[in-house]
């Protein structure tokens, strides 16, 4: 090989390459979450409260909280491709960055706290569900986010992983916060 040849500029991979990496990616942080979950021994001692009165409080509002956030990200995302009629306004884009920003640091403190103090659980159908979905959760994002850094992929594959990051979130949201809200109200702070 010639010192010329060294220094020839290498082609990034091809876009189907990227796309497949980035979602070997997302499954391998969602499987790696899932094993932690479940070789691990769950503490089952309540790891924090924050200001809130008990760490169930705290990860029902934080969830909730997540899922707004999410809501405002889907909403920007719908008026950013024009799904929404009006054209989008320059700062929108922010709004949107933001939004996702603070709907992923939502979720930490739930998912710390689910994933140390209580693992990967399948008691039953609903908790099995939410164990595999939000480990799908932090896969999913992991994916979204080597999706949305990449170039020249195809142009449904960030509204895709978007959605798909909305859905798996959404249903998390479902089979917890929700479930709880719904058994026995929406606790106090």
């Amino acid at each position: 090989m010639t010192s010329s040849a060294a220094t020839v500029p290498r082609e990034p991979a091809p876009a189907s390459r990227r796309l497949i990496a980035a979602l070997v990616l997302g499954a391998v942080v969602a499987l790696t979450l899932g094993v932690y979950g479940h070789v691990h021994d769950p503490s089952r001692k309540l790891v924090f409260t924050l200001f809130f009165s008990s760490t169930i409080a705290m990860k029902v509002w934080f969830a909730s909280v997540a899922v707004a956030f999410a809501v405002v990200q889907l909403t920007t995302a719908l008026w950013l491709y024009g799904k929404l009629g009006a054209g989008a306004p320059p700062w929108l884009g922010n709004v949107h960055r933001i939004s996702g920003r603070l709907a992923f640091i939502f979720t930490l403190p739930v998912a710390y706290h689910c994933l140390w103090s209580l693992g990967f659980q399948d008691t039953n159908t609903r908790v099995l569900a939410h164990s595999i979905l939000g480990c799908t959760v932090y896969g999913a994002f992991a994916a979204k986010v080597l999706i949305v850094r990449s170039r020249g992929l195809p142009g449904w594959a960030v509204p895709v992983a978007g959605g798909f990051m909305f859905s798996t979130l959404l249903a998390v949201w479902l089979t917890s916060a929700l479930w709880f809200i719904d058994k026995q109200g929406f606790p106090s702070l």
